[in-house]
């Protein structure tokens, strides 16, 4: 039956070349079968708000991924934010305050790419280094303690509406349709695919590689100070604990998304829903009343499936 093996092999290759889809979409029938809360409006809503956070921080990762980078200072970044726009709030008022953290945010950002770029340090020694520092400067203005926001316009965003979705979740589309313009539609975009792709030939083609990576680092640094003030918005609290191990979950996000951790190979779309998978993989295991480290568990797994689908995908295509 030759037709029906072409047959098969076709509707095989379109559903590998959309398996993080393919992968949501399951997960969502899974869902409705093993609680009958998942679909309540309330529970969505929360879904959304929740995946809010770690959908910006990958899709700014992503593109330091996209470059064969890796960036594991997000979370303290987000922690440094917090605390900033929490405490220039008083004094600076909602604009001045959001302004100076998006402006940290990036900055941080700029010193990762730089030691990256320029010094030659390695991605994952120098934003190991800055995630470390981060941390540190947000425990020391912070003096260790949680910093409460006083600023009633500041705290009604984070639970405030729009014709039933939540604001945060319109900012976050907000986020992956310009970042999906600038992935798909401009130079920078083309040239980040081709650091990814391959370095050398990109070198060799004239292009100021160290340009790029900086500007990568700082796209992810001002992502996460959008998360940064985000989360504070959401809690109204800036706290120097904030997102301890985010990184790893962001990583994931991206991974789960399709992306390639060697560069040159992941979509924004994708990256998003990678996030939208494990934002429900984490609200269905509490609804089921399972227990913080067997989510673990269950979220390393999950990472090696689609590393493994991924893998599985990349030959088939590639025969």
């Amino acid at each position: 039956m030759p037709g029906l093996k072409m047959k098969s092999s076709a509707l095989l290759r379109l559903a590998l070349s959309q398996s993080t889809l393919v992968f949501f979409v399951v997960m969502l029938i899974a869902a409705y079968f093993l609680s009958d809360r998942f679909f309540t409006p309330d529970n969505v809503t929360n879904i959304l708000r929740q995946s809010v956070p770690l959908g910006v921080v990958s899709i700014g990762l992503l593109y330091v991924i996209l470059t064969g980078g890796i960036d594991l200072s997000v979370g303290s970044v987000m922690a440094l934010v917090s605390v900033v726009v929490a405490l220039t709030l008083p004094d600076l008022g909602l604009t001045g305050a959001i302004i100076v953290s998006l402006a940290v945010g990036t900055c941080a950002g700029l010193v990762s790419g730089s030691l990256v770029a320029y010094f030659g340090i390695a991605p994952f020694i120098a934003t190991l280094a800055i995630m470390t520092i981060a941390r540190g400067v947000a425990l020391i203005v912070s003096r260790g303690q949680p910093i409460f926001v006083d600023n009633d316009t500041f705290m009604s965003f984070g639970s405030s509406s729009f014709l039933g979705v939540p604001s945060l979740f319109l900012v976050l589309i907000g986020v992956t349709l310009l970042a999906a313009l600038l992935y798909r539609q401009t130079v920078f975009g083309r040239l980040v695919i081709a650091v990814g792709s391959n370095e050398v030939a990109t070198r060799f083609a004239g292009i100021n590689i160290p340009t790029i990576k900086v500007a990568v680092y700082a796209l992810s640094g001002f992502t996460c100070a959008i998360a940064g003030i985000i989360s504070a918005t959401r809690t109204g609290v800036g706290s120097p604990i904030l997102a301890i191990g985010f990184e790893l979950d962001a990583i994931a996000a991206v991974v789960v998304g399709g992306a390639s951790l060697a560069g040159g190979r992941g979509t924004v779309i994708n990256t998003l829903i990678g996030a939208l998978i494990l934002s429900i993989i984490s609200n269905l295991m509490n609804l089921m009343d399972i227990p913080g480290y067997h989510q673990q568990v269950v979220k390393g797994v999950i990472i090696v499936l689609a590393v493994l689908m991924e893998s599985a995908k990349r030959r088939l295509i590639d025969r």
